[in-house]
């Protein structure tokens, strides 16, 4: 059949699915014309995967003339194409696939003057992409009543993955969704959520090589409406309280007040002076008001003067001396009595300035012991400052003692260390001569391993073999 159709090139394997970063093999067959051929060609490619700047891949090509593989540059290292000619068969091996090679590979075969049949054959390469961890999220906001949807996806994997979500209540038991609830895509819509909706949400993303999850806790609160206005009924009810309570407190404190009345000076009215001279002139009004309070006075003055002499006379008539000087004095003349006034007015006078002089020393004594006082404390607190302060500066003198010792000790030390790298010098030196000695030797050495001659041998040996 071969001789009569031509070349007939196959690959057993129409799909080949492996991980990505993983090794793949993909075998091509062929069967030529001739069983004998002088030239067998075999190269491997890619075929573009439809994006813009892509334009194939070509791994490789083997010459069965020589026995060679051509290898893409790009492709050294991780691409090996394996031949066998008596079998019929060649072999592509990808190590560490990545996403640039899931596209359509081909196998093309040309031997000269066996160019018709089937001279090609393709197969699939699907580089799968385990899903990458998936980002959970909410989307509106969790209050009572509200509609919200938690999403899960993953930014990658091939095939792409399925989603798929568990829910769990706060007691961590897993339990089966709310009415209404919709999955798809990833995306779980809740709808009318409540309080009984809150708990654990876990989303597993899954694909042909291996799974992902993520998770997340769902707290459902009332609504923000719902909050301001419980709390502005709240703190209305607490405003009328208090002002209720101030009322009552302000009545309560009017009650125990004493009533206070303003004391006016008394009015002294005299009807009888002013019933038959009610059409008279407002001035002899006033006048006869005057004099009316001028007769008041001078009656109370006769009344007082009646009362002293009376009392005056029971005195006298007890003590005469004291009459007689009663007399004596009433006989005196009115400026000796204003006198004798003037001078125990003296006398009083006298008698305050000594007494408000003594309570001005004696005030004036107690601030000057109060401030003997405040001036001897202050004293013994600037002592024992001074004290404390001596004793620190002690201390210091010490420290800086021992940070003298300390810093001799270093000096010394670094003097060690310079005398350790002077002689590390030395030591380098003398190696370096050393080496520089030995040099010659190992020149001579290099030139006994020259197996130049030997090689050449080996050349015509393997010519003479090929031929």
């Amino acid at each position: 059949v071969s001789t009569v159709f031509g070349l007939k090139v196959t690959i057993p394997q129409s799909l080949y699915e492996v991980a990505r970063g993983e090794e793949v093999t993909i075998t091509c067959n062929f069967q030529p014309k001739n069983p004998e051929n002088r030239l067998i060609i075999i190269s491997w490619t890619g075929e573009p995967d439809g994006s813009f700047d892509d334009e194939g891949i070509s791994f490789g090509t083997f010459y069965s003339d020589k026995n060679q593989v051509d290898i893409d540059p790009m492709y050294e290292g991780k691409a090996l194409i394996q031949t066998n000619l008596v079998g019929k068969e060649s072999k592509l091996i990808l190590k560490q696939v990545t996403l640039r090679e899931s596209r359509r590979i081909k196998c093309r075969v040309q031997i000269p003057g066996d160019d018709e049949g089937q001279t090609l054959a393709t197969a699939s390469l699907a580089v799968l992409v385990p899903p990458s961890e998936p980002v959970c999220m909410i989307k509106g906001k969790a209050e009572y009543g509200q509609n919200i949807s938690l999403t899960c996806i993953s930014e990658e994997g091939f095939p792409a993955p399925t989603y798929k979500w568990e829910s769990y209540d706060v007691r961590n038991v897993p339990r089966s969704f709310p009415p209404k609830t919709t999955e798809k895509d990833g995306v779980l819509s809740l709808i009318n959520v409540s309080m009984s909706t809150s708990g654990y949400y876990i989303c597993t993303s899954a694909n042909k090589i291996r799974f992902a999850k993520c998770n997340l806790t769902l707290s459902v609160i009332p609504s923000r409406m719902n909050i301001g206005a419980t709390v502005g009924v709240i703190g209305g009810c607490v405003a009328g309280v208090a002002v209720l309570v101030l009322i009552i407190y302000c009545c309560c404190k009017n009650k125990e007040k004493p009533e206070e009345f303003e004391m006016e000076p008394p009015v002294v009215e005299y009807h009888d002076l002013l019933e038959n001279k009610k059409e008279e002139d407002p001035r002899d009004l006033r006048r006869i008001s005057i004099e009316g309070s001028i007769d008041q006075r001078e009656k109370y003055e006769m009344k007082a003067e009646k009362e002293p002499n009376l009392q005056r006379s029971e005195d006298s008539d007890r003590n005469p001396n004291r009459r007689l000087d009663y007399d004596d004095r009433r006989e005196r003349p009115a400026h000796r009595r204003e006198g004798d006034r003037g001078e125990r007015f003296d006398d009083h006078r006298d008698n305050y300035n000594s007494d408000r002089k003594d309570n001005y020393r004696d005030h004036y004594n107690d601030r000057q012991d109060r401030y003997d006082d405040r001036r001897d404390r202050y004293d013994d607190r600037y002592d024992d400052r001074r004290d404390r302060y001596d004793d620190r500066r002690d201390r210091y003198d010490d420290r800086q003692y021992h940070y003298g010792d300390r810093r001799d000790r270093y000096d010394d030390h670094r003097e060690q260390s310079n005398d350790r790298r002077d002689r590390d010098d030395d030591i380098q030196d003398r190696y370096d001569d050393r080496r520089d000695r030995d040099d010659p030797r190992r020149n001579r050495y290099d030139d006994r391993q020259d197996y130049s001659h030997y090689s050449d041998r080996n050349d015509r040996r393997n010519s003479s073999g090929d031929l």
